[in-house]
């Protein structure tokens, strides 16, 4: 591209020393000179931040939900996987495919499977080497924060954020402005030529009043309120991002990240049925019997999305609200019947599915071997949680042709007799969920 601006600029620059024209002409052909230098100096300056991928965009948006750069999460710390892994083709192999990785016998791809709980990584055969080495380059990079974030601030928030978005802006308006000036010049010339020649020259029109520019704005108009009707149609009912204010400040960053609480010990039906169940106030009180107030305020200070500090003593004290529990005497209060004066807690739910779709939680958890990341996100690092998916049918049916279901030491496939032997075979590498009808539309709606 900068190529050709460079081959124009040269034109433009003989045309102007081998053809005489007025000294009206000149100035724009010297503002065009100066545009096309802007253009290139911005091209040439911040070429490789265009060209190259986006190494932490491609790591938030694919692999942030199941690893951390610098710790263990559903799945390994990811810095300095170069290193550990047997080459960089091996990466190539098993983030394209994993399960072919396993099946062709490797010892390293069967030792890593066996020690992160013999479940399948997402196959991600769309990312490219170039890609790859991005998210690779993005993780061995990372360094975590060395102060407390400020309140309301997360980890990922202190970094520094590369945003070239405001280069293209630039380089359309300048674009814009260029070809304003040509049309202006080519009109020039054509009146300086008209008048050499002893023609008329026709009375000039203002753009706003041309025919041609009002049925194209006409048209620009109607093509950019079409997609807004229809985009805003097709994302009417979704909540991505979704984080209501719960009436007791839950973290499950305390809970389930720094004190390793098992999701299913509190969402005990996400594993036998197809609701997760919230919690009752009991569940919580089998630890807080005893954890009356919070302490770690030093390590984990606690704030809301909107950086106004918590104070997790005093959250603790709600349960006790809500549950009917006297900290003092360490006892339940009754009433003169012998009943618990306990409330449910109104918890305002976050996830929400339209009535007319049927999801099932044992179905993924159970038989599918999902992780809880792979819809909630980084669960274990929320303070507030927030829906982290789309949940639109295309994120649902995106997900079931990509993933590969877990066939191996899983009863509930041994019917697929012809997937198992094609896969002993070699015919097959893996079985996806559209393979066994998971893109049919009775499986969700019926």
């Amino acid at each position: 591209m900068c190529c050709s601006f460079a081959q124009l600029c040269l034109k433009g620059t003989l045309i102007f020393k081998l053809i005489s024209v007025s000294e009206s002409i000149k100035p724009m052909f010297r503002r065009i000179s100066q545009v096309i230098t802007l253009v290139i100096a911005l091209f040439a300056f911040n070429l490789s931040a265009i060209a190259a991928p986006d190494g932490k965009a491609i790591f938030q948006s694919n692999c942030a939900a199941c690893h951390n750069p610098i710790k263990d999460a559903t799945g390994p710390a990811l810095q300095g996987v170069d290193k550990r892994a047997p080459s960089k083709e091996w990466i190539y192999k098993w983030i394209h495919n994993s399960s072919a990785v396993i099946a062709s016998g490797d010892k390293y791809a069967n030792d890593l499977y066996n020690k992160w709980g013999k479940t399948n990584m997402t196959a991600f055969p769309n990312l490219s080497t170039e890609e790859i080495d991005a998210v690779i380059k993005y993780v061995d990079d990372f360094k975590a924060p060395s102060a407390t974030p400020a309140a309301g601030a997360s980890t990922a928030a202190a970094e520094p954020q590369k945003d070239n978005s405001w280069l293209y802006t630039v380089i359309t308006v300048i674009l814009l402005a260029l070809a304003g000036i040509l049309w202006r010049v080519n009109s020039g010339l054509r009146r300086v030529a008209n008048e050499k020649d002893n023609v008329p020259n026709e009375k000039e029109i203002p753009f706003w009043r041309n025919k041609v520019v009002i049925a194209m704005v006409a048209i620009l108009l109607f093509i950019l309120t079409g997609y807004w009707i229809v985009n805003g149609a097709i994302n009417m009912g979704r909540q991505q991002n979704y984080q209501p204010e719960q009436p007791i400040f839950y973290s499950h960053k305390v809970h389930a990240g720094i004190n390793q609480v098992n999701c299913l010990y509190c969402h005990a039906g996400a594993e036998k049925s197809r609701q997760a169940m919230i919690p009752s106030s009991n569940v919580c009180m089998n630890c807080h019997k005893q954890i009356n107030e919070y302490t770690g305020e030093a390590e984990h200070p606690l704030y809301t999305a909107e950086g106004k500090k918590v104070d997790g003593t005093a959250e603790i004290q709600k349960l006790y609200k809500y549950a009917g529990w006297d900290p003092v005497a360490k006892q339940y209060i009754r009433d003169e019947k012998g009943n618990i004066k306990a409330t449910p807690i109104k918890w305002t739910k976050i996830h929400n599915l339209p009535d007319h779709v049927y999801f099932n939680h044992s179905q993924h958890v159970a038989v599918g071997k999902v992780q809880c990341q792979r819809c909630h996100g980084p669960i274990q690092e929320m303070d507030e949680v927030y829906q982290f998916a789309p949940l639109s049918m295309g994120w649902c049916i995106n997900c079931h042709r990509q993933t590969q279901v877990q066939f191996t030491n899983n009863n509930y496939y041994s019917i697929f007799e012809k997937y198992h032997e094609e896969l002993k075979s070699g015919k097959r590498t893996g079985v996806t969920v559209d393979d066994i009808g998971g893109t049919e539309c009775q499986r969700c709606h019926y």
